[in-house]
């Protein structure tokens, strides 16, 4: 019998614990993954472990991104913990040949491993940006997806509302990433590796019901690239 394919679920971590929105969860399971709890890995070798049980990787929403910054974090942005981040990191890595599916700050920290750019405070930084934090007045907006790119494929649409939770954005993609969604006020809200293997967006799909079609098509992905002598 062909097995789930195993979706590593990264965590937020604040004062000595770790937690996750269980609309990630939910997510994956309606889309046929079998969600499994990345814990903090402290070191390489852990992560590489870990890894090993895995067919793809989703980094969740976060706090601030502290790598790769054009500015200064504003005051109503706590940074990532230095736990997380590194733990990140090593799991990011270490699932170099794996799928991976950078959700709001996973989006950003993708692009940061990657060499690129974020805008500590987008607001401050960006000359046209609208609010894109609940906390500053943010709300549902249109994103425009390129034509032809997964985004656009996936969804069926070259143009969908989004929720928006964010006070940091990307403010230029590292190399080996192409821009696949933008805002009206044009802000980057999607990403996606050249080899196809990397996706990311700005905004929350796990929490819009429309939008299971994303997971669905990433854990078909995580399917197609396990080994074929455990599909």
């Amino acid at each position: 019998m062909d097995r789930q394919p195993r979706i590593g679920i990264t965590t937020s971590y604040k004062d000595n614990r770790q937690s996750v929105d269980h609309y990630y969860i939910a997510a994956v399971e309606k889309a046929g993954g079998l969600p499994i709890i990345v814990p903090m890995l402290a070191t390489e070798e852990a992560a590489r472990d870990f890894a090993s049980l895995l067919d793809g990787l989703i980094i969740t929403g976060g706090p601030g991104i502290t790598k790769g910054l054009t500015g200064t974090l504003p005051d109503d942005l706590e940074p990532v913990d230095p736990v997380r981040d590194q733990s990140d990191t090593h799991i990011y890595q270490a699932m170099a040949d794996k799928p991976i599916f950078g959700i709001c700050y996973g989006m950003q920290f993708i692009n940061a491993q990657a060499g690129g750019t974020i805008y500590a405070d987008l607001n401050a930084e960006h000359h046209g940006a609208g609010p894109h934090s609940n906390g500053r007045g943010g709300e549902p907006h249109p994103v425009d997806l390129h034509p032809g790119s997964r985004l656009a494929d996936v969804l069926g649409e070259t143009r969908v509302t989004v929720n928006t939770y964010h006070i940091q954005a990307i403010a230029q993609v590292g190399p080996g990433l192409d821009v696949i969604a933008h805002g009206d006020d044009g802000i980057i809200e999607g990403i996606a590796s050249t080899d196809g293997r990397q996706i990311g967006v700005q905004w929350h799909p796990e929490r819009l019901p429309e939008q299971l079609p994303l997971f669905e098509s990433f854990v078909a992905q995580c399917r197609q690239a396990m080994p074929a002598t455990i599909q």
